[in-house]
């Protein structure tokens, strides 16, 4: 089982930056896919980015603002957020791997 712990996010206005982190429980570097979603209140989670093979895909609604990244060294996957829209808040999580448990996740609120 691999879980992740989630950090980074925060309160900015829109057009702002952020840059999320996801920091793993073991080795990451022989993971196929790694992914991340994100859940707006009263709504389910969603797909954001994923890592597939190393060539990241995006959801319509970030691509060209959001990028996905892996720092294998550092068991760390990332996500730059560029452009940030009010419609981007929400909880923002890693997908555990092998039956591991959901981290808290990490707020991001667009809002000004």
């Amino acid at each position: 089982q691999v879980t992740f712990v989630e950090s980074g996010g925060g309160l900015v206005q829109p057009g702002g930056s952020l840059r999320l982190s996801c920091t793993a429980s073991e080795d990451i570097s022989g993971v196929y896919r790694l992914d991340w979603y994100r859940q707006a209140p009263g709504q389910e989670r969603n797909l954001v980015a994923s890592l597939i093979g190393g060539s990241p895909t995006y959801h319509y609604s970030v691509k060209g603002r959001f990028i996905m990244s892996t720092d294998n060294a550092k068991n760390t996957v990332y996500l730059q957020m560029n452009n940030l829209k009010p419609e981007d808040t929400a909880i923002y999580y890693c997908e555990p791997l092998n039956g591991g448990a959901w981290g808290q996740g990490t707020q991001v609120t667009v809002s000004g």
